[in-house]
């Protein structure tokens, strides 16, 4: 594999980020049905391009000879909450790599960058969240010392 090269995203980046985010939602889509909408109804509803535009917002892009491999978003913020002290914090929102580029480093190497940058911004903690389904996401995200914050709990009812 040649040299991956991690920036934050431009505009000249959209065409693939759009695509990418896409692949993102429709593989959700794929895995779970029941719960996750379409890519095509998530589209019309959410564009990547906020990221670029919003000054509390992040998104970095992993490339290689030109071509987006995979992407990280996030943001941040501070939490206030009525039963928790309140704490500057770091949001990933999405983390999506080519399925050809997986198991090589990508998402490592995006999820550093962006850590260090909101670490820069002055972020104590950084939150995720991932879906049971989601395996490879919990692995990775435990393997980069994420761990159990909050356990909300699911139940289907009949009615």
């Amino acid at each position: 594999m040649s040299i991956v090269a991690i920036s934050s995203a431009q505009f000249d980046d959209l065409e693939q980020l759009n695509d990418l985010m896409f692949d993102l939602h429709d593989e959700h889509h794929q895995q779970c049905p029941e719960h996750f909408k379409t890519a095509e109804e998530i589209e019309q509803e959410k564009s990547v391009s906020r990221y670029i535009d919003s000054p509390e917002c992040l998104i970095f892009v992993a490339k290689q000879q030109g071509r987006i491999l995979g992407f990280v978003t996030g943001h941040f913020c501070e939490l206030i909450s009525s039963v928790s002290k309140p704490v500057l914090m770091g949001s990933i929102d999405e983390l999506y790599v080519r399925p050809e580029a997986r198991q090589q480093g990508v998402a490592k190497l995006l999820m550093g960058t962006i850590e260090a940058r909101l670490i820069d911004y002055g972020v104590k903690q950084i939150f995720v969240e991932v879906w049971q389904f989601n395996q490879s996401a919990l692995g990775l995200y435990q393997s980069l010392g994420f761990e159990h914050h909050i356990h909300w709990l699911r139940k289907p009812v009949s009615g």
